[in-house]
């Protein structure tokens, strides 16, 4: 898979996700500007993330501004997004809930994004022993499907969300839940990925997993206490 059909599924994930918000936005149109924000954050945050665990390495690379400029993280896309949206709503004036339908569309993204991953052949797992389990990189090595397992655990927590909002169970506190999951499932599903590891024997991408289970678990408990609407209509 050639870099542009790579850049032509993250434009497909964006398109999932405005298709939603836009249907949204007729009846707010302070959510359009949401929205957006949660864009600029997302691709900022996933920036930040992906220099502070990574990036590093590819200074003096023969390739470093490509590198640079492509590289980027799921994990700082989702704080670097929550952050611009809070910051958002507050300038707009907007108290309701959002949260809710951004944990149906984060979910959506990621695995249109990780499709990208897989036949890009990059964001790879450890190498293994041959198994039924194991994927052969574009070299013939075994590998840990790291890809297709998250590719798995989103479209789980889709399907577990679809139940919630169904259910009317947890109203206003599904991204948090969301940004928990993730959080947890990236700290023990890293140990089998093929990442640098910076201290003590972990990732960078574990350290900021570990900030994102203790931000969502503080934001759970803000919601809780908070007097945030939680009446959220859907498109």
């Amino acid at each position: 898979m050639n870099p542009s059909s790579y850049g032509w599924l993250m434009l497909a994930g964006i398109a999932v996700s405005a298709f939603f918000w836009t249907r949204l936005a007729r009846r707010d149109d302070r959510l359009l500007i949401v929205y957006i924000s949660a864009l600029v954050g997302a691709f900022l945050g996933a920036k930040i993330a992906y220099l502070l665990a990574e990036g590093w390495r590819d200074l003096g690379q023969p390739d470093q501004w490509m590198r640079l400029a492509t590289g980027k993280s799921i994990l700082g896309a989702l704080l670097g997004g929550y952050a611009s949206v809070e910051i958002a709503k507050h300038w707009v004036g907007y108290r309701s809930v959002t949260g809710d339908w951004f944990a149906m569309v984060a979910p959506l993204g990621i695995i249109l994004g990780r499709v990208g991953c897989w036949l890009h052949g990059c964001c790879l797992g450890h190498v293994c022993e041959p198994a039924w389990f194991t994927v052969r990189d574009a070299k013939g090595v075994e590998r840990w499907p790291a890809v297709p397992i998250e590719i798995l655990f989103n479209v789980v927590m889709l399907a577990c969300f679809f139940v919630l909002r169904r259910s009317r169970r947890f109203p206003g506190q599904h991204f948090h839940l969301y940004l928990i999951a993730y959080g947890l499932f990236r700290f023990t599903h890293e140990f089998v990925r093929d990442t640098p590891r910076v201290l003590a024997g972990l990732s960078g991408y574990q350290f900021i997993a570990l900030v994102m289970v203790g931000f969502g678990a503080w934001a759970y408990h803000r919601r809780m206490n908070s007097g945030m609407e939680l009446a959220e209509r859907g498109p």
